[in-house]
Order: C-alpha cells, then sequence, then structure tokens
C-alpha cells in the first residue's frame, strides 16, 4: 500500500455521489479540498467523524475548505447516511476502489485478531493546486475537525 504523502500530486478521480451525481477532481480545482476515507457507512466510528465534520462544517468553510467523504459503499448506501444525518457535503460511493486505491488507503487491517484488507481511516488535506499538503493518519473519530483545523 504506497499512501500518498505530503508534496504529492493527488491522482485525477472521478466517481458517483451519494446524490448519484459525477464528481471529479476537477470539480474542486481553485479549492483547499478535505478528502476523509472511512470504512463503511452507518457504524459506530464513521458515524461519529461524518457527524463531527457536519457539525463543524461551516468552520471548515469559513477556512476555505470543501469537503468530500469516500468509502467503498454503494450509492444507495452513502445516500442512506447521508440523509439520516444532513451531511451538507458529498459522500462518494467508491465501490471498484479507484479512488480509495490512489490515495492508497486499501490494505490489511487488523480487527479481534482477525486480519483482513480494508479501508484505513486516513484524512487528505489537499491545496487548491491539487497537492496533498498534510496527512491525518490516525484519525480521533470524535474531535476530527479539531485536527484538521490545527495547523
Amino acid at each position: 500500500m504506497k499512501t500518498l504523502k505530503a508534496g504529492d500530486k493527488v491522482p485525477s478521480f472521478t466517481g458517483t455521489t451519494d446524490k448519484g451525481e459525477t464528481l471529479s477532481l476537477d470539480d474542486f480545482k481553485g479549492k483547499k479540498l478535505i478528502v476523509f476515507f472511512y470504512p463503511k457507512a452507518s457504524t459506530p466510528g464513521c458515524t461519529a467523524e461524518a457527524c463531527n465534520l457536519r457539525d463543524h462544517y461551516s468552520e471548515l468553510q469559513s477556512k476555505g475548505y470543501e469537503l468530500l467523504g469516500v468509502s467503498a459503499d454503494s450509492v444507495k448506501r452513502q445516500s442512506n447516511f447521508s440523509n439520516k444525518y444532513e451531511f451538507p457535503f458529498p459522500l462518494l460511493a467508491d465501490e471498484n476502489k479507484e479512488v480509495i486505491e490512489a490515495f492508497g488507503v486499501w490494505g490489511p487491517k487488523k480487527f479481534m485478531g482477525k486480519e483482513y484488507d480494508g479501508i484505513h481511516r486516513m484524512t487528505f488535506i489537499i491545496d487548491e493546486t491539487g497537492t496533498v499538503e498534510r496527512v491525518i493518519q490516525k484519525v480521533k473519530t470524535k474531535d476530527h475537525a479539531a485536527q484538521i483545523l490545527e495547523d
């Protein structure tokens, strides 16, 4: 697993959002972007993380950030997740894992003694030129916005 790091150019990507719309990296040209990867919609940790970002969304926007959540869930599952918690930002349904693999967040994980491949919960902060500024590898799900805002 080769994860993107600070200074790397984000590879171009296109995907389908929770609203069934096509979204690509080009849609964020000239904007600062936070891309947060999470293992599975509607699970406790992912819900805590996404709700924390929702609750601090206006603060993040005031700093010039756009937000994009990504997991390998289906459009329907992302849509249900977004509607239930009223997220003001898009969620990408990356079922074929193109974006997940481009960022290098898919790989071996351990849970309760079992090893399996899955999405590593990580957040990438990308500047206006599409370059990674910072990577948060140890995401605090209940306090994630504060992690992003600390420079």
